[in-house]
């Protein structure tokens, strides 16, 4: 299977994948054997580390996903850590605040709300820290639960998420005030894991 159009489209299925590919996944969307799919794999992966990539190809639950290489963590958290969050999109903004006001929540649950779909935007949300995955939905097939982190509370001002504006405050009319209620509250909010980082939801 080792091309270079081929290689190609497995770096592009796994830069624009947010949770582990399964080899099995990228065999049927290809239509190649599985085990061609895994050895292609296992040796990008051999490659990315033998020539010392800024990132890393790794076999995690049950899938493969690119990673930052663990020796430049610290500058990639230094430079998330100064993005300006004046310098979000509206597309961003938009995600984040779902997130915010309907904590733990899938991507589903943002494409719901949104009406579009929030995979990049919420990628890149992860990438500057004011989101994170806080959990598995088992109701949805063990989707991605996301919440906001301590740096977006410490970028917005806020002491927690009481702090946040009501939400009447961005609806334009009390239409669009019960459109935007009625979507939240058809969103399920799972239980999160309990950790130091987790942050509390708001009523």
């Amino acid at each position: 299977m080792s091309d270079p159009g081929s290689r190609g489209t497995l770096e592009a299925l796994l830069f624009v994948s947010d949770e582990p590919l399964p080899a099995s996944r990228v065999a049927k969307l290809l239509e190649l054997p599985e085990a061609d799919v895994t050895a292609e794999l296992r040796e990008i992966a051999e490659e990315y580390a033998r020539d010392e990539r800024g990132f890393q190809l790794r076999e995690v639950a049950g899938g493969w996903r690119l990673y930052t290489h663990p020796a430049y963590h610290p500058v990639i958290e230094r430079m998330v850590l100064t993005w300006d969050v004046r310098h979000l999109s509206q597309a961003a903004l938009e995600a984040l605040s779902v997130i915010a006001y309907h904590q733990p929540v899938t991507r589903q649950g943002v494409n719901a709300v949104r009406g579009v779909n929030s995979e990049a935007v919420i990628s890149s949300l992860v990438e500057k820290g004011l989101v994170r995955e806080v959990g598995r939905d088992g109701a949805q097939g063990t989707a991605v639960l996301y919440g906001t982190t301590r740096t977006f509370l410490e970028k917005f001002g806020l002491k927690d998420l009481s702090g946040l504006p009501p939400l009447e405050e961005f609806a334009p009319d009390a239409a669009t005030e019960q459109s935007i209620r009625e979507r939240l509250n058809a969103l399920e909010g799972p239980e999160v894991d309990n950790d130091d980082d987790a942050i509390p939801t708001v009523d």
